[in-house]
């Protein structure tokens, strides 16, 4: 019975979902938990009885003190994912079989069809990890629905090149809005009706594209008009330098939403703050790529990197950077590729002497080097965050921020 009287974050979750409480009325709740169970009762309970209490109502009200993606709700959840994956594949051949040149036909009903399932899985049961991979599934039928559109109405070619792009500048915007914002029609529709934050990454990407092609045609007017000259073999590296703009921009513009959604649940309570995860999960590569290669002086054509003293500096410069607002957002997720890119080429060339005289393959000493941070970060990450957050910022930035638990 007292299990059966537990409320516990999916309840309340599916409460506002369906109109029986707003979110106001779920934080008064929240509040109400943490006024009935005080801490000091949880003393005698020993260990079952605190994994209980955390289980239940005030646990799903305490402040998260993780980076969490919330991606799996549960067994359930994974074996109802086996069966979409097994219900669609199957599903998938029967409709190859069936109409094996029909691909719009095939489209509509893979995406009529995982909005059916969604109904019962994410709009009844809230399964995360089923519903996830739901919403990617319809968003890949859509797409494929579009490029077949595409494909009837414009004529695309079946090669895509440099060569092929260009030859359909007269049709540029009419592909931009067909692929790009039909995407993002799409998924802002599917988000509206069952609130699946993986979404927020979808068209964070498909905004991205718009934004990439827009440049792409831009630069191809130019060249047109003679505004800009055709550049040579050797210049090449460069023009494709200066397009590194465009990957910052949009990475800081993606950034920049997922910090205002953070801000909005310091808490991270609320879908806002599963769909500030995956935006930052989209914003970090297109941050971190572009500084990398301006920090090192790495070729974007052959790869080649050899930074100086003062590149080395501004590399150290800029993973401090990252570490530090990873540290006060309290995102993770910003630290794997700043790790994967800075960490990787900045321990190289402190290791690099080492490795030579003593043998070992500097890869090797790499790869310990960036595991003993992580596991650093993972296990004290609340704990670093004390002692280098709080120092740092004042007050008032303190309390606009997710709560510091060390």
């Amino acid at each position: 019975m007292k299990a059966a009287g537990m409320i516990d974050e999916t309840i309340l979750n599916r409460a506002v979902a369906r109109g029986i409480l707003n979110a106001g009325q779920r934080q008064a709740l929240i509040a109400l938990a943490r006024e009935e169970a005080p801490e000091p009762a949880l003393a005698g309970q020993g260990a079952e009885g605190v994994e209980g209490r955390a289980q239940g109502l005030a646990g799903a009200a305490l402040p998260s003190v993780d980076d969490q993606m919330r991606l799996v709700g549960g067994g359930n959840d994974i074996f109802v994912t086996v069966g979409v994956i097994l219900l669609f594949a199957g599903a998938l051949f029967a409709l190859q079989a069936i109409a094996p040149q029909n691909a719009v036909s095939i489209a509509v009903a893979l995406a009529l069809g995982s909005w059916g399932v969604a109904e019962i899985v994410t709009r009844q049961k809230r399964m995360r990890l089923s519903s996830t991979l739901l919403s990617l599934m319809f968003m890949a039928a859509v797409l494929a629905l579009l490029w077949e559109g595409l494909q009837a109405q414009i004529g695309l070619p079946a090669e895509l090149n440099v060569f092929s792009l260009l030859a359909l500048r007269a049709s540029a915007g009419e592909v931009a809005s067909i692929l790009g914002g039909g995407m993002i029609v799409a998924a802002v529709v599917y988000f509206t009706r069952f609130k699946v934050p993986v979404l927020a990454g979808v068209i964070a990407l498909a905004a991205t594209s718009l934004a990439f092609l827009g440049a792409l045609v831009f630069y191809h007017d130019q060249l047109i008009s003679g505004a800009a000259v055709v550049p040579a073999a050797d210049q090449l590296a460069d023009i494709l330098a200066d397009a590194l703009a465009i990957p910052l921009l949009c990475g800081l513009a993606i950034f920049f939403v997922a910090v205002f959604f953070d801000l909005r649940d310091r808490e991270r309570q609320t879908v806002w703050s599963d769909c500030a995860f995956w935006l930052h999960v989209v914003s970090a590569p297109l941050l971190v790529h572009p500084l990398f290669i301006l920090a090192t002086g790495q070729e974007v054509l052959s790869g080649r990197i050899e930074p100086g003293l003062w590149a080395s500096i501004l590399l150290g410069l800029m993973m401090a950077g990252f570490v530090l607002v990873a540290l006060a957002i309290d995102r993770r997720s910003l630290l794997a590729p700043t790790l994967a890119y800075f960490g990787s080429v900045g321990i190289y060339f402190l290791i690099n002497d080492a490795a030579n005289t003593t043998g070992i393959p500097p890869f090797a000493l790499i790869l310990i080097a960036i595991g003993a941070i992580v596991i650093l970060f993972g296990a004290g990450w609340q704990r670093i965050r004390s002692l280098i957050i709080r120092p740092l910022l004042p007050t008032s930035a303190l309390n606009r921020l997710p709560p510091i638990k060390a």
